[in-house]
């Protein structure tokens, strides 16, 4: 294609598109100057493009982390799964503003729990009760229902302009979900986690994003659970020894 002219139009994600110019077609994707930044890490440091980076931040919505939610409602101390909160809020405007994608990926079923197999009704209800995925708890909302209360971030954790949301129905947010596709348009081939709980969800998603190829890095001081300190031990133990790297997202931050 020679120059570009004033009919030229682009054709699909803004990264991974194509793109007209007088009756021609080109598959040349768009070429985005790299953002390259070193950071501590664990086993080894690492560096990465943070234009090809994004940052998933896994339920930190009102279920599991408000007191009023789901899981304050059956008397679990959700204030573990609140302590990523100051650190989301201080650090991810300095990752979007260096070209990183934010995604937000929260619990969001179906009204009728069509798509859900038993044995992911039983993990939230395993005595048959009626008590999980679903229910109705005192606030009044249905446990993890998409566009509910309870599947909305809490309150101080913000969409912002260019960020994108993914609803998930499995512990993995890769599993029957858009998300592969979305980081795949955004040229993404680091991915940073962060959110509750460290050890199921989060744990769960970086599995998959490791086997689908990703590079895959969890940010310790933007993860948090509820379960016992030995599963948060065994999960960043896992992770250095099998799947990818730990670092945190105050010092990523501090190197851009």
């Amino acid at each position: 294609m020679s120059g570009a002219s004033s009919r030229a139009r682009h054709i699909g994600p803004p990264r991974a598109g194509w793109s007209w110019d007088d009756g021609e077609v080109s598959l040349v994707r768009r070429s985005v100057p790299p953002r390259v930044v070193s950071v501590a890490a664990l086993p080894q440091p690492i560096t990465l493009d943070l234009t090809r980076t994004a940052v998933v931040v896994i339920d930190m919505q009102n279920d599991f982390c408000h007191p009023n939610g789901w899981l304050g409602s059956i008397g679990v101390d959700v204030a573990p799964a609140r302590a990523p909160i100051p650190t989301l809020v201080e650090h991810l405007p300095t990752l979007r503003a260096a070209g990183s994608s934010v995604i937000w990926l929260n619990w969001g079923t179906r009204v009728d729990r069509a798509n859900l197999p038993a044995n992911v009704i039983h993990v939230y209800d395993p005595e048959g009760t009626g008590v999980g995925i679903g229910s109705t708890v005192p606030t009044g909302h249905a446990v993890l229902e998409r566009n509910s209360w309870g599947a909305a971030l809490v309150d101080e954790l913000h969409v912002e302009a260019g960020d994108l949301r993914v609803d998930k129905h499995r512990m993995s947010g890769f599993w029957d979900t858009e998300l592969d596709s979305v980081l795949r348009n955004l040229d993404v081939t680091t991915v940073l986690f962060a959110g509750v709980n460290a050890d199921q969800c989060v744990w769960a998603t970086l599995i998959d994003a490791a086997c689908a190829g990703y590079d895959t890095v969890l940010l310790e001081d933007a993860c948090a659970t509820t379960s016992p300190a030995y599963c948060w031990d065994a999960t960043m133990y896992n992770v250095r020894q099998c799947f990818g790297f730990t670092a945190t997202l105050a010092d990523l931050a501090q190197s851009v």
